[in-house]
């Protein structure tokens, strides 16, 4: 997989056959993005991979990198050829520097929720195993268990469950939410 840094991207947008392609969550798009990015999700991607030109060039952007690499590998399967991934994601763009549009929206990134939920889920059955009954401690194993797999396999039954909550949904309609014009 090729990968660039933000500044070498920011230059190659400018072709007329290159797009940036954020692969990020809606409310991840909305907070702040690359100007002109096309947005589809990395979940939405394989059904939606139809409303893209195979023979474009993109760059893949999503927070960090390892979304980027997914949809990387989907796009790939479908045919498209030229594809490169931002190397840091969206975070590295704003370290180096580069504009990103922003909304006044701010909601706490996803896996920060994931973590506050299971940081307080474990201690909450803690808690409840040393002081009300020993039981509560397979509380704290459920959740332990969920971080191995999720860990293991790269899949979040969390983290797909807490962006469905309404606090996560864009105020804009579906087909906006999903593929952002540029």
């Amino acid at each position: 997989m090729k990968t660039l840094h933000p500044h070498d991207i920011q230059k190659l947008l400018t072709e007329s056959n290159a797009e940036a392609l954020d692969v990020r969550t809606p409310v991840e798009f909305e907070e702040k993005h690359i100007d002109g990015a096309k947005h589809i999700s990395v979940d939405e991607l394989p059904a939606q991979c139809g409303q893209l030109d195979p023979s474009k060039k993109y760059y893949l952007v999503c927070q960090s990198g390892k979304r980027a690499e997914k949809a990387h590998q989907i796009l790939a399967e479908k045919g498209f050829g030229d594809l490169t991934i931002l190397a840091g994601g969206v975070g590295a763009w704003e370290q180096a520097g580069l504009p990103l549009n922003r909304s006044e929206r701010k909601v706490l990134p996803l896996m920060r929720q994931v973590q506050l939920a299971i940081g307080l889920g474990v201690l909450t059955f803690s808690l409840l195993a040393y002081f009300v009954h020993p039981a509560f401690v397979f509380g704290t194993a459920f959740f332990g268990a969920g971080l191995t797999m999720a860990g293991a396999t790269g899949w979040c039954g969390l983290a797909l469950l807490l962006a469905k909550m309404p606090w996560n949904k864009t105020d804009a309609p579906a087909k906006a939410s999903c593929c952002v014009a540029n």
